[in-house]
């Protein structure tokens, strides 16, 4: 019995399946999906219309929250279209073009959201450790240039994988089995040497995630000690309390992304769960961020309530 080979030279289109093994229910699982999509879309946008018109919340950490409110929101519409696309009209096909623009915005917009968590816990470090510095140091031009960085670091590491992708001619398969374009999903349809690729794609994520990841858990462990020292239990309490929305926020980003990272380059993670986790993990932090962030907060819940009320006074 002969055994034959097809490959694909060049393709111009690639077919996303979504969640494998889960077919049969992917459109009922498009509706919860649907509905955290909405609620990221709908908290941050509310934080782009409250930060920038309260002049009270003109301060580092609420002109960061409204940057991170911003790549949220971009991170939803690169991936939510698509994959609610595919999981309720079965639009599995999609252009091989198209396929690596997705992968470079989806990840240069993770990279970015690391780096607004690092500058945010910068923040926190300076508000707690040298409160009559916090001013002079994080200057409007201090936060402007911090943020050209993280925007120039994301754009031009991750900018490295579609590039290197683009390089690859022969593929074994055009079918990714994914819900959207990620890099190792899609390197591992080639049927060329990909061992630059991969390597690229470590040095992408441990520049980034891990360099971040280490500098904000520096951060809080000088942060904590500073906290320590403090005489009066009210003032603990406080410079903690203060903490306690970006601690939650680290966390479930790094958790979730460390997870999605090393499941899909080392583990044996059924790839149902893994797509479903790492698309929970892409699609939640922005859901959960301005609730976070905003119900710790109480002129951004007024406001809030403001907008609701005069809603319901026009109706």
């Amino acid at each position: 019995m002969t055994s034959f080979n097809i490959s694909y030279l060049d393709p111009r289109t690639v077919t996303l399946i979504g969640i494998p093994g889960l077919e049969h229910v992917q459109f009922w699982i498009g509706f919860p999906f649907f509905a955290v999509c909405l609620l990221a879309l709908l908290g941050n946008i509310i934080l782009l219309i409250i930060i920038p018109a309260e002049r009270s919340l003109h301060q580092p950490m609420y002109i960061f929250l409204a940057v991170l409110a911003a790549t949220d929101v971009g991170l939803c519409l690169a991936i939510a279209p698509k994959m609610l696309a595919i999981f309720w009209f079965d639009s599995s096909t999609m252009n091989f073009n198209a396929c690596l623009v997705q992968l470079f915005f989806i990840h240069a917009l993770q990279g970015m959201e690391s780096g607004i968590l690092l500058a945010m816990a910068l923040d926190r470090y300076v508000a707690i450790c040298d409160p009559l510095r916090h001013t002079s140091v994080l200057t409007p031009s201090v936060l402007t240039w911090m943020m050209v960085v993280v925007v120039i670091r994301a754009t031009v590491l991750v900018g490295l994988l579609p590039t290197l992708i683009k390089r690859l001619h022969l593929f074994h398969s055009t079918v990714i089995a994914h819900s959207y374009c990620e890099h190792m999903a899609v390197v591992k349809l080639a049927a060329e040497d990909v061992r630059i690729n991969k390597i690229c794609g470590l040095f992408v994520g441990f520049t980034i995630l891990g360099f971040d990841m280490i500098f904000i858990i520096i951060s809080y462990i000088l942060i904590f000690h500073a906290v320590f020292l403090l005489n009066q239990k009210e003032a603990r309490l406080k410079a903690f309390n203060t903490c306690v929305p970006h601690i939650f926020v680290f966390l479930e980003f790094y958790i979730l992304a460390f997870f999605s990272f090393f499941s899909h380059r080392f583990g044996h993670v059924v790839p149902s769960t893994h797509i479903l986790l790492s698309t929970i993990y892409l699609l939640v932090p922005p859901a959960l961020n301005p609730l976070v962030y905003g119900i710790k907060n109480k002129v951004i819940c007024q406001r809030v309530a403001r907008i609701f009320l005069l809603n319901s006074k026009f109706q």
